[in-house]
């Protein structure tokens, strides 16, 4: 294998909310695994990147979401570059961007809506029907533990909006809660790694409301392969390559994505998911020279 020059852009940790070491660890081990193929790895900070005027790499991958990085790496995407994940598939995953994407191409999710923050209708509310509601907000991912907010009344996510339009959150995602098991799955495009568990048997979760709500998992048979297929059909949908995301089973098998990420952390199989990582991220990089 010959020396491929490539630029890694980790993820600013402010944007890793309770996973910063999860997070800097696949990034980490994706970097050494491409260095191990024979490619030389510079790493660029988001913010060291946000200054550099002078980036020479035309092979990048990254876990950045800093809203200017991403749209430098666009930039450099539409004069040559390529990224990993792109980062038109990383804005594609901001939350309103993310649940139009996968409304539009059938995908089975929770039922969903956007709507403004200032948003003082009935129609959403009465539309959606069960034990209560999911308010996410919808310019970006969670950065802080309320934007993602579980709401038991339409009075609950009227105050969980306004507080949103009073840090100047413009729009945000309505969803129906589902009830079964949370599942959490891993993959990454192009090769035959996927993971998935139950993220309360690990102590890895970040719906904490979930589990008070549906209680433990009650591990509802369903198809592993077509969770599989949906999941990678989703990331193929939003346009990335390294995904993750959240999923519920229901008592009848049936499941929807809650939620899709670009690039999570992989914490429960990144010694396994780095190498499938780093030997896609090569042969895309030395596929186009």
């Amino acid at each position: 294998m010959s020396e491929l020059n490539i630029l890694g852009v980790p993820r600013n940790r402010k944007f890793s909310p309770n996973h910063i070491g999860n997070d800097d660890a696949i990034f980490s081990l994706t970097a050494k695994e491409l260095e191990k193929m024979g490619c030389k790895v510079r790493i660029s900070f988001e913010d060291d990147f946000l200054k550099n005027e002078n980036i020479t790499e035309q092979k990048i991958f990254t876990m950045a979401r800093q809203k200017e990085v991403v749209k430098k790496l666009q930039v450099l995407e539409e004069n040559g570059a390529q990224v990993i994940n792109s980062a038109f598939g990383i804005e594609n995953c901001f939350r309103t961007n993310l649940t139009n994407a996968l409304n539009l191409n059938n995908i089975p999710v929770a039922e969903s809506y956007i709507v403004p923050t200032d948003y003082t209708g009935d129609e959403v509310f009465d539309a959606i029907t069960g034990k209560g509601y999911w308010i996410k907000r919808g310019d970006f991912h969670a950065i802080h533990k309320e934007d993602v907010s579980f709401a038991a009344s339409r009075e609950e996510a009227r105050e969980i909006l306004r507080e949103y339009a009073l840090r100047d959150i413009p729009d945000a995602v309505i969803s129906k809660h589902l009830i079964g098991d949370l599942v959490k799955f891993y993959g990454v495009r192009g090769t035959d790694f996927f993971f998935w568990f139950y993220p309360y048997d690990n102590n890895h979760h970040k719906y904490v409301e979930y589990q008070n709500i549906n209680g433990n998992s009650a591990y509802y048979p369903f198809d592993a392969d077509k969770l599989k297929e949906v999941a990678t059909e989703a990331a193929k949908v939003v346009g990335i390559d390294v995904y993750g995301g959240d999923a519920i089973v229901g008592k009848d098998g049936s499941f929807g994505i809650i939620d899709l990420n670009d690039w999570p952390s992989f914490a429960p199989c990144r010694d396994k998911a780095a190498g499938h990582i780093a030997r896609m991220i090569y042969e895309k990089f030395t596929k186009s020279i």
